[in-house]
Parts: structure tokens; sequence; C-alpha cells
């Protein structure tokens, strides 16, 4: 009898659970971002690109050349000075 019991009260639990989830309220306002789109829901039109060309690769490639050159010119010394890496002079004599 108690098996009865309990699936009984099983039964009207899930019963409820359903009815409640019909009852709710469906959210039916879609997500939108402001950025993008306008109050109405229209798409924005796409901006206006600014193309930086030279200036942009000018401003990436040297500054990270030299400060490329300046590591490998002290971690060439620091080699050197510990003795790690001395380059030999070939003499040619033969």
């Amino acid at each position: 009898m108690a098996n009865l019991g309990s699936a009984a009260l099983l039964r009207f639990r899930s019963v409820t659970g359903v009815r409640r989830l019909l009852k709710t309220p469906v959210n039916s306002s879609i997500p939108a971002r402001p950025a993008v789109t306008t109050s109405t829901g229209a798409i924005h039109p796409k901006p206006e690109k600014i193309n930086f060309g030279l200036l942009r690769v000018f401003s990436v490639v040297i500054p990270f050349l030299y400060v490329g050159t300046l590591i490998s010119k002290n971690f060439a010394a620091l080699l050197e000075e510990h003795d790690i890496f001395v380059p030999e002079d070939d003499d040619d004599d033969d």
C-alpha cells in the first residue's frame, strides 16, 4: 500500500509541475543588441572601414625588429662574456 501512495504522490507532483510549466508566461520578446539593431529590429548598415595600410605595417614591424635586435645583441654579449659561446677566428694560412 505504501508503494501505491508514493506512486500517486509522484504522479501528482509531475502533473502539477507540467501544469506550472504550461501556465508560465513565455517571454515573447527576442533579445536584441542595440549596437547591431535599431529599436524597430532593423540591422544597422555596415560601418565605414578605415585602412591604415603602410602606417600599420611600419608601426608594428619596425619597433619589434628593433627590440629583437637589442635582445639578440645583449644575449650574444652575455654568452661571450661567460665563455659559453665564443666564435673562433678561422685562419686560412694553409
